[in-house]
């Protein structure tokens, strides 16, 4: 299996942050985080591209406390978390949706008891077009009737030219070129669920490996759109407002927090933590880390959203009872 070492992921890491999101602050309520002494050994995290360059930088505000940590991330899709939690591979798996039913039951068999899991930030799901792309904004019917085959949300006509959304011009006439996650990314099992309601995906949709490729074609595609989560957004495409059965809404944390977004969620850890056992103290420690305050503002670092001190001391709970 191959991995990245953490210092491998630091260049991707600096496109993510988003200047609209610098503004959020964490929730001064949150404590720092503690040094303890006796830390030491290696930590394993193998999960969802989404969250790869947060887990990354966790792993550097861990490191700078505890140097003598090692610390591998892989992150090629949700799906591939729950064979390594239950393969004893990864000590965290790192998911952008919740684990399934099966995937649950299958660790379940193995070990007795359910993985714990915790969640960790909220995300938008961002519908990107170019950043020279004149349309304010779209529905969830018309990226259904654009991005899938089965229009289960009512639209009439098979979107796949920028005229049928308004655009005129240049425009007009212009295939839509679509960008999309592939089927092991919890992306992918998002918009399927929530947008296309469970429909088929085109064959025209270009399927990429992560978030980073999504953006990066519709950057060099002036006639893209593509989606991921929202911590992926770069100065080369925009963001669209997304309307489901009222006025368009844009994906800030306010927007978020509220659940006026139609296209919310949380990201989510998974952790291997048997009935009444401790975890090992490594593995605790990075837990702690992530929902101190310093944890929280990697969160936004990222791009991505905080909890409040009070959801933070809740997941916290999950690992010391």
């Amino acid at each position: 299996m191959k991995r990245a070492l953490v210092a491998a992921a630091v260049v991707a890491i600096s496109a993510t942050i988003l200047t609209a999101q610098s503004a959020i602050q964490v929730d001064p309520a949150l404590p720092s985080y503690q040094r303890v002494s006796g830390v030491s050994g290696s930590l394993t995290s193998v999960g969802s591209d989404t969250m790869n360059n947060m887990m990354t930088l966790w792993a550097e505000t861990f490191r700078k406390m505890y140097p003598n940590v090692k610390i591998q991330i892989e992150g090629k899709g949700s799906g591939t978390a729950p064979p390594a939690l239950i393969a004893g591979t990864a000590q965290f798996g790192p998911m952008s949706r919740e684990m399934k039913p099966g995937e649950a039951d299958q660790f379940e068999t193995k070990y007795g008891y359910k993985p714990t899991m915790l969640k960790t930030s909220y995300d938008a799901l961002a519908v990107w077009v170019n950043k020279d792309n004149p349309l304010k904004s779209i529905t969830l019917a018309q990226a259904d009737a654009i991005f899938g085959k089965a229009r289960k949300r009512g639209e009439k006509a098979n979107l796949t030219t920028w005229g049928q959304l308004g655009l005129t011009g240049e425009w007009a006439n212009r295939p839509i070129s679509l960008y999309g996650r592939n089927s092991a990314s919890g992306t992918y099992g998002f918009f399927k669920e929530h947008v296309l309601v469970n429909g088929d995906y085109k064959d025209t949709v270009k399927e990429q490996p992560g978030s980073a490729s999504v953006v990066q074609g519709v950057t060099e595609d002036r006639f893209a759109m593509g989606y991921s989560g929202i911590g992926y957004k770069t100065s080369g495409v925009r963001a669209l407002p997304l309307a489901d059965k009222g006025a368009a809404i844009n994906g800030t944390y306010e927007n978020v927090k509220s659940g006026a977004h139609p296209l919310w969620r949380f990201l989510y850890i998974y952790v291997n933590k048997g009935p009444g056992k401790a975890l090992d103290p490594i593995v605790a420690e990075f837990v702690k880390l992530i929902f101190s305050k310093e944890g929280q503002q990697v969160v936004v670092k990222d791009g991505y959203m905080p909890l409040s001190a009070a959801q933070c001391q809740q997941e916290l709970a999950k690992i010391l009872k």
